[in-house]
């Protein structure tokens, strides 16, 4: 199922069709209020439904079984999740897969039908994007960290990545702890210590890019999270009166809302500019850029509409019972995964500054 060069667009009509499986056509967030701090943050049951859309497989080589589709189609994907909020660890479930398939060591079949669920543990500090960092090997044990795994309360395996390449760790080997930590929106995110935890390593080459790849995601994730809210924020401005004028109406208003749908489209170019770049195999230099010029704009295009979403609505946003507040906490935990904002514009300056110095 390779992606011929015009073929992305029939396969993006495919996904998004299917994306009703997991997300309510009517915009219900009710399954997503019913798994807030319960169990691992997320629904074994509805993994296995993702699993089965063939979702968790979409960056998967088809020589592993997967449908080695492009990153058109992922993002597609992504955003469709992210305008319902959902709280299964897609993202990091892809990168786990990709990373297994890169190694050689074929995806399992398992991780492919949902029946196990193994995430990547990528991350070695919070202010850290290289997948490298954290975690050391030495005749053949792992010690150190990784932090925010997505879910990771719920995993069964773990994609671990060193310097060395990958290492592919069961939830409950000897040496392995795993803390959660409930985040504002009701998820999880698990902190993995290892101490002399055996283990066989696998070389892995590309995985900054990969890491990358899954940072792109997740940005669309960012990105149509912001624009149901805002979507959200413009019916109640248009529903809610004040001196029996719809508050839409009063120009200070209208002159944030402008700047809201500035951002998402600014960031919505972002996202499908990189996404072709790395689809076509254009400058890899330059993909990468446009990889954290997108994650940055969507980080920062969800912390503004979360904020602003909130401040339009008034005291009826901080309630449970207001859809808004749920973007609002989503926006919050996931404004700062896979890289934080400063850090990502820090990437791209000095990669910008390489670059001219090299021409």
């Amino acid at each position: 199922m390779q992606s011929e060069p015009d073929d992305w667009v029939e396969n993006v009509r495919m996904l998004e069709a299917s994306l009703g499986a997991v997300v309510p056509e009517d915009g219900s967030l009710l399954r997503v209020r019913e798994q807030r701090g319960n169990g691992a943050g997320f629904d074994p049951t509805t993994w296995r439904i993702i699993a089965e859309m063939g979702w968790l497989a979409l960056r998967t080589k088809e020589d592993d079984g997967g449908l080695g589709l492009g990153l058109r189609e992922a993002t597609a994907l992504c955003a469709g999740l992210g305008r319902g909020l959902v709280p299964e660890p897609v993202i990091s479930a892809i990168l786990a897969l990709r990373l297994v398939s890169a190694a050689g060591a074929g995806a399992p079949e398992a991780a492919l039908t949902g029946e196990t669920i193994m995430l990547a543990a990528w991350q070695g500090g919070a202010s850290d994007c290289d997948p490298t960092a954290g975690v050391t090997v030495s005749d053949g044990r792992l010690n150190g960290r990784k932090i925010a795994v997505e879910g990771g309360l719920g995993a069964d395996i773990f994609v671990v990545t060193l310097a060395e390449g990958i290492a592919v760790v069961p939830k409950d080997a000897p040496g392995l702890t795993v803390t959660g930590q409930q985040m504002h929106d009701g998820t999880f995110l698990a902190q993995l210590d290892f101490a002399d935890v055996l283990a066989e390593v696998l070389p892995c080459a590309g995985m900054t890019t990969f890491v990358r790849e899954a940072m792109l995601m997740h940005a669309a994730y960012l990105m149509a999270l912001s624009e149901r809210a805002f979507e959200i924020t413009l019916d109640y401005l248009r529903m809610r009166k004040q001196f029996d004028v719809p508050i839409g109406q009063f120009q200070a208003l209208q002159h944030r809302a402008t700047e809201i749908k500035l951002q998402l489209e600014l960031a919505r170019a972002a996202i499908g500019a990189a996404g072709r770049m790395l689809d076509r195999s254009e400058d890899p230099h330059l993909a990468q850029m446009a990889i954290l010029r997108a994650r940055s704009r969507a980080g920062g295009l969800a912390r503004l509409t979360a904020r602003e979403a909130i401040q339009m609505h008034g005291a009826i946003g901080y309630t449970d019972e207001a859809d808004i507040g749920l973007f609002a906490r989503k926006a919050m935990v996931s404004a700062g995964l896979y890289g934080v904002d400063t850090d990502l514009r820090r990437q791209f300056s000095a990669m910008r500054d390489e670059r001219e110095k090299a021409q």
